[in-house]
């Protein structure tokens, strides 16, 4: 009976774990460049698992294995901002922020404090050399594909494309990342597209599915939850019964 029980919690906590992604990734619909997380679901079977006495299976629990970020491109949306930015292929942006070196697809950018160009937060964009890309207001910015930039026809930086072997990144917040400790960019061979925006790589439609999928299996192993408590109580009362 307990085994009942067991899974059914199990299942349940996995749903739940899958519902916090999915609603992470529901809330991120609209944000530039957002990547989505996804989970891989296994079994676990305790080394201390009791068997069936039925089937001779030892009790296994369902479980999110490992959860992994989905890079594939969202879709262009034009802006016809000269400073929003998007990527075409592999790549991301390197970003100078106050806890270090972060990396994004979000290239929603702006003439930040100094006359940098800088990410929405404020914080600078990195060009090849490794320092900030200096621009003069009310100037006319060109960016070519491959991320040199030109201000009045003069060039001024080249903006950093980088990328990362898969598992390497590491979410950051702010829809930013972070490299694993000792691990190292090598440059990326994407081209920048200048007045538009990558738009998140979550499917509204295709989310709503799988949540409302996920609260029916949730609502489900609730009653197989409850079918275990039923037969314990009526193991129980039989029990009783017989040694009265």
């Amino acid at each position: 009976m307990d085994s009942i029980l067991t899974a059914a919690a199990g299942g349940m906590q996995a749903r739940m774990q899958s519902l916090e992604l999915l609603a992470n990734n529901l809330a991120n619909v609209e944000t530039g460049g957002y990547k989505a997380d996804r989970e891989e679901f296994s079994v676990f079977t305790s080394s201390d698992a009791s068997v069936d006495p039925w089937t001779g299976d030892a009790a296994v629990l369902p479980l999110v294995e490992s959860r992994w970020t989905d890079s594939s491109q969202g879709g262009f949306r034009d802006t016809a901002n000269p400073l929003d930015l998007a990527i075409e292929g592999p790549g991301l942006f390197s970003i100078r922020t106050p806890q270090g070196v972060r990396y994004t697809r979000n290239g929603t950018f702006r003439i930040g404090a100094g006359g940098t160009l800088a990410a929405s937060d404020g914080s600078p964009v990195l060009g090849e050399d490794g320092g900030t890309i200096s621009l003069q207001p009310g100037i006319p910015v060109h960016i070519q594909s491959e991320g040199s930039v030109l201000q009045g026809g003069v060039p001024v930086g080249r903006i950093a494309l980088v990328q990362f072997d898969s598992g390497n990144l590491q979410r950051a917040g702010a829809n930013y990342f972070r490299a694993a400790d000792g691990v190292k960019a090598s440059p990326a061979s994407g081209e920048i597209s200048q007045g538009k925006l990558e738009q998140s790589n979550v499917g509204a439609a295709e989310s709503s599915v799988r949540l409302v999928s996920i609260m029916r299996q949730f609502e489900m192993l609730q009653r197989a939850t409850n079918v275990g408590y039923e037969l314990n109580r009526r193991a129980i009362e039989e029990v009783a019964r017989v040694s009265a």
